[in-house]
């Protein structure tokens, strides 16, 4: 889950929106930065956001 004041309850991403070579992986706790996107219909995973445009915070 990535959490922030502009995803409510978290936000789902899939591995594909982390930028980054390789293996494209985050730890808990992590700082990064992202697009946020509401979910239109429903949820995803539960979750009502998601999380775009994933990269590590520098």
């Amino acid at each position: 889950m990535i959490d922030s004041d502009a995803t409510p309850g978290g936000a789902w991403t899939h591995f594909s929106d982390v930028a980054g070579p390789g293996f494209r992986s985050l730890t808990p706790g992590q700082h990064v930065t992202f697009e946020p996107e509401r979910v239109v219909s429903g949820t995803q995973d539960g979750y009502h956001h998601r999380a775009l445009d994933v990269r590590k915070a520098e």
